[in-house]
């Protein structure tokens, strides 16, 4: 930690320490828990409100800035930067008592709140729908990949899979049952590239489970291999129940 950047929190043994004593100050409440890595120069700000993470907190190195970020039910709802810790302070608070996101932009506007979160905030189904276009945007925005198009095409038009959180890495589709991250893929199908035929994959996805020649007969075998009964997508992560 930069004595010249951060004296305060030099001084205050931590940036952990800095915001108790900052939060202190400005007379609120709240509660820093240890953030991933367990280091003084970052910190998280607990959240009372169960679907919300802490929001963690981190300083560069290269100025006196705090970056931010906060996530929900498995999306990052939030991020951004201030130079201002007592802002940070603030924007923990009231990210932790459950404030509205649209809230939380208009009264801090350092932060930015995520697509995916917005529409987060009208259901898993929003979520989804949106996750469709944009990959259905990525996918005419990728001629040279033929394979991807047309499975994507196929994989839109059929209702079972439809009803899914679809991803993509690589070029594979993942169909997960829930819209937050880590997901809980069911299915992926992997493009028909360079002469391969097209591969429908289960976990842990090393071995085809089957192969087809177009996109319609590997999203039909897909479809064929989901749990009965799967419903659509559902908020959370493969981690919650």
């Amino acid at each position: 930690m930069n004595p010249d950047l951060y004296p305060d929190l030099v001084a205050a043994g931590g940036l952990g320490a800095a915001l108790e004593q900052l939060a202190a100050g400005l007379g609120v409440e709240f509660t820093v828990v240890p953030h991933e890595g367990r280091t003084s120069r970052s910190a998280g700000i607990a959240s009372s409100v169960r679907e919300r993470g802490p929001l963690s907190v981190h300083i560069a190195a290269e100025e006196r800035f705090f970056l931010v970020s906060g996530w929900s039910e498995g999306i990052e709802s939030v991020t951004g930067g201030t130079a201002d810790p007592a802002e940070v302070v603030l924007a923990g608070v009231a990210w932790g008592q459950g404030t509205p996101l649209r809230e939380l932009k208009a009264r801090f506007p350092f932060l930015r709140v995520g697509e995916r979160a917005k529409a987060a905030e009208h259901g898993p189904a929003a979520v989804v729908a949106l996750q469709w276009r944009t990959l259905r945007r990525r996918a005419a925005g990728a001629p040279d990949v033929p394979g991807f198009g047309d499975l994507v095409a196929a994989a839109h038009a059929e209702p079972r899979l439809r009803q899914l959180y679809v991803f993509s890495s690589h070029w594979t589709l993942g169909f997960s049952s829930c819209t937050g991250y880590p997901f809980r893929t069911e299915v992926a199908i992997a493009p028909a590239l360079g002469g391969s035929p097209y591969r429908v994959m289960q976990r842990p996805y090393r071995t085809a489970i089957g192969e087809a020649a177009t996109a319609g007969e590997a999203v039909a075998f897909a479809a064929s291999r989901l749990p009965a009964g799967l419903g659509p997508a559902v908020a959370g992560t493969a981690e919650d129940g």
